[in-house]
């Protein structure tokens, strides 16, 4: 069942107080925190600045692939609501959990069902599954179907080159939260008029349910 979305990859503050006051605004907000082959990695006096407008109703969440202790006390009092992991073992992510006592997203990468062997390991510390294609800073697809024999008590997210227009009903069995970053921009920026399509059809989907 579809509960809401994530937009991600917010890296001004035009597109950040669209979101947050949009009468739809979604579920989470994501910001590249530590990945600089991104053109959405947001430096950190810059995400600083973003990070004083209150969110509202939207969960902040840090983007971080395999981040290492400077990164992590760099950002540890800034406002974020859950830290997104990239390419983190099991041991990792507890650590960073217990640590900085944030909620965590475990995103897995996926070309391939060998992709997904190892999942369970990251159940106890993990309070959101993300499947991600292999993309990163591209936006790649992945074969949704390889995940709908997943099962978890975990809420599940779903990402990889979904676009602001596809048919949403094809995801409900799916995923609880959908990801759009490159879904949702024009010519590499972010696209006002294609957010709003995709939050007030998010909105639709979540209210047939």
């Amino acid at each position: 069942m579809i509960k809401g979305c994530k937009i991600c990859g917010i890296s001004d503050p035009n597109t950040l107080n669209f979101l947050i006051n949009h009468l739809h605004p979604p579920t989470f907000i994501g910001f590249i925190c530590n990945y600089p082959k991104s053109s959405r990695h947001v430096e950190y006096e810059n995400l600083k600045k973003l990070l004083n407008i209150s969110p509202k109703q939207s969960y902040y969440v840090a983007v971080l692939v395999k981040p290492n202790i400077n990164i992590l006390e760099k950002i540890k009092n800034l406002p974020f609501d859950y830290y997104q992991l990239y390419d983190c073992t099991p041991e990792e992510i507890k650590e960073i959990k217990e640590k900085y006592q944030k909620k965590i997203i475990t995103a897995f990468t996926i070309k391939s069902g060998s992709d997904l062997i190892n999942y369970k390991l990251y159940s106890n510390h993990t309070d959101i599954y993300l499947f991600d294609s292999k993309g990163y800073e591209k936006s790649q697809s992945f074969d949704h179907d390889l995940i709908k024999n997943i099962k978890l008590n975990k809420e599940i997210m779903i990402a990889g080159n979904i676009q602001y227009n596809d048919e949403l009903k094809n995801y409900k069995n799916l995923a609880n939260f959908i990801d759009l970053s490159g879904g949702v921009e024009t010519s590499g920026l972010k696209d006002l008029s294609k957010i709003e399509f995709f939050l007030n059809k998010v909105n639709e989907i979540k209210n047939e349910a």
